[in-house]
């Protein structure tokens, strides 16, 4: 284990612009660099490397993070071969240290875990193809499904024998604990015989390459016996997020900005033998948020393969939300009666497969509501329920352009008005948000006294009026419509001012306030520290709070130390608030001598930023207090006959609009009538 004082002196040494532009051609554009993207093809150069903040962004994909995170995504490294690839380029000498005897036993049983697995797989290939039965049985199979022995090792294929403890004598023969083949759930919980047997096998790779659990597939045709078989959930091996073939394909999804999605193991062993490389297989479960994620770390773009009756495909759907959700760009393929992948591009060949799933894809949304309206056409009733389900779907894409498309689509597919079909979103959208904000005031945090802004006695609020008035941030539509009009528009954009707040305290948290004698961190946390429990988003909440302790610890931290965390969502998450696609152009005061007229560059300009970001941050919280939290209260006070609550939260809410008025006067902001 590499020392953390090391791992900080040798990421302390590196110069991101030297390490990506020993595989990246860069040149020089203003204060940083740019090329072409590694991860994704492109014909304009997108990627920017920030020698300032010594991260990488790519504006095309998305990738981005630090020297460290660039040579684990395009060098496949592990973390500490990334450092330990730094440290010989920039001659750091390391010294390993001892772990914990916790981080010790934890890493010694993955790693004894992925040796047993793979002492199985060498039993499994050496079955298939070193015995006269594997040969005869499993190989021919294989061969007649068209595979080629190349394939069949890459992909690590095998055979088990219907012998009732082949694998664990063999396996204790060779020394190896019985503990960890049950573990691995490689032989029966008692210890006395095989978990697979008669069965073909495929090995699972985590994404790294090393093989993390198996399925065996039956040679039986008995209808009693299950088609496949899997390896238990372990340390080395979590279902829902694994995708079969990823460490196979994931070069290849790169490379065509695209991942092709399929059901079965032979599906992606078949496509990748011909050529199509970029796909894999979510082993006959729905899509799960852990899967998409593994997904959308190297595309946005899924087509998926379907060969399923209609009442299957329906089932498939309902979880394609969730990629919508993450704003991904779903197209789904359907195949010839009969035909699934593996027997389509066997019979037509890669070239025409090709064409066909490229010809035949249809966008995912469009897709469902034509395959829904062919079942409703005569029932007015299940036509209603059609409407409801695609605009259900419609509402989850955080992208207001694309709900817009989709509604225009939709709208001209069911022959219904498009203006209708917008308010019925917005209303599902504001449904959701409500949601969320009841359960906010119901959760036991706002539901007690302690609340940052339900005090038991009067608030005391402490506002400076010495800033001058800014004007009203732009708000965010949910769907670009002439005709929509938010009722209460500041709810809708509370994320945003969290983003912001952590924007600044990643970006400028060290500065130091000129007229308030501390730093820029120290100033925001403490003037927001009772709302620091109160986050919509937990993430940005998390960064607060840890930024918080780390100050109180009196440990330096800065934007750095949240790039190179060991969460990857707070680490993609600061990555993405400190990089920017535009940067200030030096032209005009160079060429021109016409500098900034009305305020400082933006890097200089932190101060006005944070008290605009800080007036933001209050309103919106005290708009929730103000229409939420209070009103239930005064309701259940007023319910209960309780006369003295009922004049304590009166006179809160008489405070808290008063605060609120001052603070939306101060930013110019027009307070909408209730």
């Amino acid at each position: 284990m590499i020392a953390p004082k090391q791992v900080q002196e040798i990421l302390d040494a590196v110069r991101i612009e030297e390490v990506v532009g020993e595989f990246v051609a860069l040149r020089r554009r203003g204060v940083n660099f740019i090329g072409h993207c590694p991860f994704h093809t492109e014909k304009t150069p997108s990627f920017n490397v920030n020698p300032t903040r010594n991260i990488f962004k790519c504006f095309g994909c998305g990738k981005g993070g630090s020297a460290v995170t660039f040579l684990m995504e395009h060098e496949n490294f592990t973390y500490p071969e990334s450092l330990r690839w730094l440290a010989r380029k920039y001659n750091i000498e390391i010294e390993e240290v001892e772990r914990t005897p916790e981080q010790l036993a934890e890493q010694q049983m993955a790693d004894s875990l992925y040796i047993v697995n793979d002492f199985a797989l060498e039993h499994f290939q050496g079955q298939l193809f070193d015995t006269d039965e594997g040969q005869s049985v499993a190989l021919a199979y294989f061969r007649k499904r068209g595979l080629r022995e190349d394939t069949i090792r890459k992909f690590g294929l095998g055979y088990t024998p219907d012998q009732r403890d082949l694998l664990l004598k063999t396996a204790m023969q060779k020394g190896y604990s019985v503990d960890l083949l049950k573990k691995n759930g490689l032989v029966s919980q008692d210890g006395t015989r095989d978990f697979f047997r008669a069965r073909v096998m495929f090995a699972i790779h985590n994404l790294s390459g090393k093989v993390a659990a198996f399925a065996g597939r039956t040679m039986s045709t008995e209808k009693s016996v299950p088609k496949y078989v899997n390896s238990p959930e372990t340390e080395i091996y979590v279902k829902n997020k694994t995708l079969y073939g990823l460490f196979q394909a994931k070069k290849a999804i790169r490379q065509f900005d695209e991942c092709i999605l399929v059901e079965g193991y032979m599906d992606v062993i078949s496509l990748h033998q011909a050529g199509i490389e970029n796909v894999v297989a979510s082993s006959g479960t729905s899509l799960t948020e852990g899967q998409l994620q593994l997904i959308k770390r190297h595309t946005d773009n899924l087509k998926i393969l379907y060969d399923g009756d209609a009442a299957g495909i329906k089932a498939a759907l309902r979880g394609l939300d969730l990629a919508l959700e993450q704003n991904m760009n779903v197209r789904i393929v359907l195949f010839p009666n009969g035909e699934d992948p593996d027997s389509y591009v066997q019979k037509v060949g890669s070239e025409a497969f090709q064409q066909y799933i490229t010809q035949e894809a249809q966008d995912f949304i469009i897709f469902k509501t034509r395959l829904l309206l062919d079942e409703t056409k005569s029932d007015p009733l299940k036509r209603s329920g059609l409407v409801k389900d695609i605009l259900n779907s419609i509402a989850k894409i955080p992208d207001p352009i694309k709900r817009s498309i989709y509604l225009k689509e939709s709208a001209a597919l069911m022959g219904m008005s498009e203006e209708m079909l917008i308010t019925e979103t917005n209303k599902l959208i504001g449904s959701g948000m409500k949601k969320r904000e009841e359960q906010a005031a119901r959760s036991p945090q706002a539901a007690s006294d302690s609340d940052p802004y339900m005090p038991a006695a009067e608030p005391d609020f402490h506002f400076s009026d010495e800033q001058p008035p800014m004007p009203s941030a732009p708000e965010d539509a949910a769907v670009l419509a002439p005709d929509f009009r938010p009722r209460r528009n500041l709810s809708r954009s509370a994320e945003f001012q969290e983003r912001d707040v952590i924007r600044l305290l990643l970006m400028f948290g060290q500065q130091q306030l000129e007229q308030e004698n501390t730093s820029l961190a120290a100033y925001v946390l403490t003037d927001i520290e009772d709302s620091l429990g109160d986050f919509d988003n937990p993430l940005y909440g998390k960064i607060a709070v840890e930024y918080r302790d780390l100050l109180q610890q009196g440990n330096p931290v800065d934007g750095q130390y949240f790039v190179h965390h060991t969460e990857k969502q707070i680490s993609d998450l600061a990555v993405d608030l400190m990089t920017s696609p535009w940067q200030m152009s030096q032209n005009w005061i160079e060429m021109r001598n016409f500098p900034l007229q009305h305020q400082r560059d933006p890097e200089l300009n932190f101060t006005e930023d944070m008290r605009q970001a800080l007036d933001w941050f209050k309103l919106h919280k005290l708009d929730k207090m103000r229409r939420v939290v209070n009103p239930a209260r005064l309701k259940a006070a007023n319910e209960e006959g309780d006369m003295d609550a009922v004049i304590r939260y009166t006179r809160i809410q008489m405070k808290i609009n008063e605060v609120y008025n001052t603070l939306a006067k101060r930013r110019n902001m027009v307070v909408p009538p209730r």
